[in-house]
């Protein structure tokens, strides 16, 4: 690892050996404390916690202050960024790859990281005594949290005398409460904060999909409140007149039923039609009925029978892409590694006749594959379905953004010999594409199924595998050499 050094050589020495001790926090024999004991140890644990999340606020904000923006392509140059990607919002002399960097270090999100130097420098720029609250052990993470979460945007001396009202009563609220009375001072001493926070909530909402098990997803949208409240009205009215006129479902069910063909089908007989892409991920093993192995639907989770459900739903009602849309199938390997992108009908006709060269033998050749290489910079059609189904979203460490706002990077970069191939392609989104190519001391790598290798200018590497991809079982242990029955001559 890099080494650091103090201001002498033996405050360098003192910090290189301190950081290469093993971590072993101090523990009390659990199974020996009383009652009392136990609670007494659980405070502890919260000051030792809000004495560590402290040290660490002090940690993130001493990189950021040694990850300069000296090599940050400036205003004007080619890679520079654009003003509309909230380069106005970074600490001055920090670079724009910080997130990133610090992202990687603590093997989070981007989000999460942004989350995390941003409550540092309000502890240390808004709320400087619950800075030192929190580093004395004397108040605890989740309410500095809140005055963080509340007053880290607005102007550090109003924030500086709302905490003085606060800070003498915060641990006697609970930090819902805490958070509540924060607010109502800021409207009191700064409405016009409370709106701009407002506007920027409602530009920075989103529509989310998280998985759910046997086979479901919740799908979800941030809304004003009012306009949450209307939709929800609505969506019950109806189900309500459903229930009238006889229906026998649960009235969850309609709800849930009405709010899916509600964004499904918006539009009229007189509408333009509504077109989507979707993808279906399965192995032949189980799309012929002989493998339980899962599949997904546009990276959600379904079972076997369900994949091979929706293939003969397909296949009876003659199904085709719309115009502007998309119907593709993945198939893997069992191991989760994506052998070729194909359409509906291919896959029916393969899955009918076999190879085209041999037609009706068992001549064992690969029937699909990955697309072609192309000798040309620009990827093909085929190549970017390819890639852009085997990784789903942004390939960067704990990245999510869709593979709809990302771009198809070579690993290997052209100019450097790299190929135009699936092998040497993979998904970045715009931010993490730029890091790749104008952040120095970076490194990317990429194995023929798609696991990718990146290693940050500290020496951090992390590993992301094609979110379908398995992770392979352990070597199994060397056999013990065979002992002979008797002795081998001379006897």
């Amino acid at each position: 690892m890099p080494r650091i050094s103090g201001s002498s050589t033996f405050e360098g020495v003192l910090i290189d050996w301190s950081i290469d001790q093993p971590v072993s926090p101090a523990r009390l024999p659990v199974e020996l404390l009383s009652r009392n004991q136990v609670a007494a140890e659980l405070q502890r644990r919260q000051r030792r916690q809000a004495m560590e999340a402290a040290y660490e606020a002090e940690l993130i904000l001493r990189l950021a202050e040694l990850t300069s923006d000296e090599h940050d392509p400036p205003a004007g140059t080619p890679g520079a960024r654009n003003p509309g990607w909230g380069a106005g919002d970074d600490p001055v002399g920090v670079s724009e790859f910080f997130a990133g960097e610090l992202a990687m270090v603590l093997n989070r999100g981007r989000g999460t990281a942004n989350h995390l130097h941003c409550r540092a420098q309000a502890w240390r720029d808004n709320l400087p005594a619950t800075f030192r609250a929190l580093a004395d052990g004397e108040l605890d993470l989740a309410r500095a949290a809140a005055l963080a979460d509340v007053l880290g945007n607005t102007r550090s001396e109003l924030a500086v005398a709302i905490e003085a009202l606060l800070l003498p009563e915060a641990v006697d609220l609970s930090v819902a409460g805490l958070k509540r009375r924060a607010l109502e001072l800021l409207l009191e001493l700064d409405a016009a904060a409370a709106e701009e926070r407002r506007e920027q909530a409602k530009r920075s909402a989103d529509v989310f999909l998280q998985p759910g098990a046997d086979g479901m997803a919740t799908l979800g949208a941030e809304l004003s409140a009012d306009e949450a409240a209307e939709a929800y009205a609505l969506i019950d009215q109806l189900a309500r007149m459903l229930k009238a006129d006889g229906d026998q479902r649960p009235i969850a069910q309609l709800r849930t039923e009405l709010f899916s063909l509600l964004l499904r089908r918006p539009g009229g007989h007189d509408q333009p039609a509504v077109t989507a892409h979707l993808t279906i991920t399965a192995t032949l093993d189980s799309l012929a009925g002989v493998s339980t192995t899962a599949g997904s639907m546009n990276g959600l989770a379904i079972t076997a029978a369900h994949a091979r459900e929706l293939l003969t739903r397909i296949a009876a009602l003659g199904l085709q892409a719309p115009p502007g849309g998309n119907l593709t199938f993945a198939i893997t390997d069992p191991d989760g590694r994506l052998l070729a992108t194909t359409s509906v009908a291919e896959l029916l006709r393969v899955a009918k006749k076999g190879c085209a060269e041999h037609p009706g033998g068992n001549c064992g050749c690969p029937v699909l594959g990955p697309a072609p290489d192309t000798d040309a910079y620009q990827r093909t059609d085929r190549q970017e379905a390819f890639v852009k189904t085997r990784d789903r979203t942004c390939r960067m460490p704990n990245c999510g953004q869709r593979v709809g706002w990302t771009d198809l990077d070579h690993v290997i970069p052209h100019a450097c010999g790299g190929a135009t191939a699936c092998l040497n392609l993979c998904c970045l989104c715009r931010s993490h594409h730029r890091l790749k190519t104008f952040a120095p001391g970076w490194r990317f790598a990429m194995e023929p199924d798609g696991t990718l290798y990146v290693t940050t200018p500290t020496g951090i590497t992390r590993t992301t595998r094609p979110p379908g991809l398995r992770t392979p079982p352990p070597e199994p242990p060397p056999e013990p050499p065979t002992q002979p029955d008797h002795d081998p001559p001379p006897f």
